[in-house]
């Protein structure tokens, strides 16, 4: 992975991080998140990546650097992390979004996980995987699942998986170059004005075979 520097993400990271972040799923992220009158998703995701917890925070994250420079972010995380994301969640959007608005934003959260679940059980879930436009198509997206597929724990025996929208076929091509292949389609009916929810294809990696 020459050129490619990968490193644990911090609070700072939050300016060229999180608009990465948002790239994975721009119309689900603006489903749930954007709320008129109040903020736009990536205003929401930068408040709960500078809080570290959660699914969203800068701890569950690594990014790579080009020249010193962020242009990729992903995250990699287990099935024990379902109750500890879900309450930290539920805080940072109370703080963001207060009580008014907060019980919209979680209904419309758990209405999106029917179409994007998250990982339960022994898997292990690769998400937020975004890359600079300006570097697509480079090898970073490859550089980037390969780290986390190196950095995935050695307690996480479970298979390997990523979702994908059925709208983004440049993404699947690449994952299915990368080992990964299409286990299950879930359609989607999700949308408001703030965005729509695409249907997403569950993919899950092959490890390659061993040779003696």
């Amino acid at each position: 992975m020459a050129g490619w520097l990968f490193r644990p993400a911090a609070a700072s990271d939050v300016e060229a991080a999180v608009p990465l972040i948002h790239s994975s799923g721009p119309a689900a992220f603006d489903y749930v998140f954007a709320v008129p009158g109040v903020g736009d998703a990536q205003a929401f995701l930068r408040r709960a990546f500078v809080d570290g917890a959660g699914e969203f925070g800068w701890r569950n994250h690594v990014v790579g650097e080009r020249d010193g420079v962020v242009v990729a972010v992903g995250a990699g995380y287990g099935g024990d992390t379902k109750w500890p994301f879900t309450l930290a969640a539920a805080r940072q959007i109370v703080r963001h979004f207060g009580w008014r608005h907060a019980p919209g934003v979680i209904g419309r959260g758990l209405r999106t996980e029917s179409v994007i679940p998250p990982p339960a059980g022994d898997l292990y879930y690769l998400g937020h995987l975004g890359v600079s436009p300006a570097l697509r198509g480079k090898g970073a997206g490859t550089a980037l699942v390969a780290h986390l597929l190196a950095q995935r724990p050695a307690a996480a025996l479970g298979p390997v998986v990523l979702d994908v929208a059925v709208t983004n076929p440049d993404a699947q091509r690449l994952y299915q170059r990368l080992g990964f292949v299409v286990t299950a389609e879930r359609p989607s009916k999700l949308a408001n004005p703030q965005g729509l929810v695409p249907g997403h294809r569950r993919m899950q990696w092959q490890a390659p075979a061993e040779h003696d």
